[in-house]
């Protein structure tokens, strides 16, 4: 069996869609490969993977400990997608930078959620060959489309009125995530339901945390923050909801934009490079709130696009489904013991 060890602090911080990711392949390798992996988690036991999932500085320095095996790092982001997400004085931002960037070329691999950021990396320092895109995926077991017979129960369960046209965001409630334009959306449509379920998961560093709070603290009357949810509600939420919209600026692979597709509900993202590298063809594109009212009123009106935008969901979802990315990190970790025994380390 091949030994790994997973490092991760992901899911100390609610409502991170890191947390989601590290979940989603832990129970994969644990259900699809109980004999070929054996799994450890944040132990300093001899190992022939380290498998880093987040910079923890704790982890950055046990990997010059002995019995390593080949260092893993997992990139679910860059220097740059942190510019709107926290607010850090000057001095600390380009130190913590630098740390970024010093731990991910501490690893001997690198693997990244989205094939747009190999370049980004690689300008960066990260010689080209030690990355590998692996894309992310969620569990049909977890996100599945439920029967419409079954919607006004789950509505009713969430305290969501029964009859109104639902609109759906997920994600930290932050300004890269898009959402200001949430919220003067819901301004704006008035006799339509939003729902924005996430949090502040960095708290008052939160980009733009006080014009925020604000808002969340008084929405308007239509505009529901429920906060960081248990996983396992979330499957209710997407199937409550008659679209799933994500506004935000800048993402690596949005989990929730995953979990939107396995429920078959109809997506509206904003048209990034991002999404077109990886996704291109299975949501609605959007260039800016404009765009976005657009999109939902075609929705809200036309229920040939409904379907067709649902079954688009759908077909994504089998594409990024566990079974086939299963396949995919089989090969890699097994490679990766490969070329280390055949490279005579240890």
């Amino acid at each position: 069996m091949i030994r790994i060890t997973m490092f991760s602090a992901a899911e100390t911080v609610p409502g991170q869609g890191v947390g989601s990711a590290y979940r989603e392949l832990v129970n994969l390798l644990t259900d699809r490969f109980p004999d070929k992996f054996d799994l450890k988690f944040n132990s300093l036991s001899r190992t022939d993977i380290s498998h880093y999932h987040t910079i923890n500085f704790g982890f950055f320095l046990n990997t010059f400990l002995p019995g390593r095996g080949t260092k893993i790092g997992y990139v679910h982001f860059l220097p740059e997608t942190l510019e709107d997400s926290i607010n850090l004085w000057s001095p600390i931002k380009k130190i913590f930078y630098w740390y970024v960037m010093t731990f991910y070329k501490r690893m001997d691999q690198i693997v990244v959620v989205n094939p747009v950021f190999i370049d980004k990396l690689v300008a960066l320092g990260v010689a080209k060959e030690k990355i590998t895109f692996i894309p992310n995926f969620v569990s049909k077991d977890e996100f599945f489309p439920v029967p419409d017979n079954q919607k006004a129960g789950i509505r009713q369960k969430l305290s969501l009125p029964e009859d109104s046209f639902i609109v759906l965001g997920v994600g930290q409630v932050q300004v890269r995530k898009g959402v200001l334009d949430f919220i003067q959306l819901a301004k704006d449509n008035p006799k339509w339901t939003f729902v924005w379920v996430g949090g502040f998961s960095f708290g008052a560093i939160t980009a733009g945390y006080e014009e925020l709070k604000k808002v969340v603290d008084n929405p308007p009357k239509n505009l529901i923050f429920p906060g960081i949810v248990d996983r396992d509600l979330m499957n209710d939420y997407y199937n409550a909801a008659d679209v799933f919209l994500l506004p935000s600026y800048t993402e690596l692979f949005p989990m929730s934009a995953l979990e939107a597709f396995s429920t078959g509900t109809p997506t509206i993202l904003r048209d990034l490079d991002l999404y077109r590298a990886i996704i291109d063809g299975y949501y609605l594109p959007a260039n800016d709130r404009v765009g976005m009212q657009t999109q939902l009123d075609q929705l809200a009106t036309d229920q040939e696009l409904q379907h067709q935008v649902a079954k688009q969901s759908l077909a994504a979802s089998e594409y990024y489904s566990a079974t086939h990315v299963s396949r995919i990190w089989e090969d890699y970790y097994i490679n990766q013991v490969h070329e280390k025994t055949d490279g005579g380390h240890e």
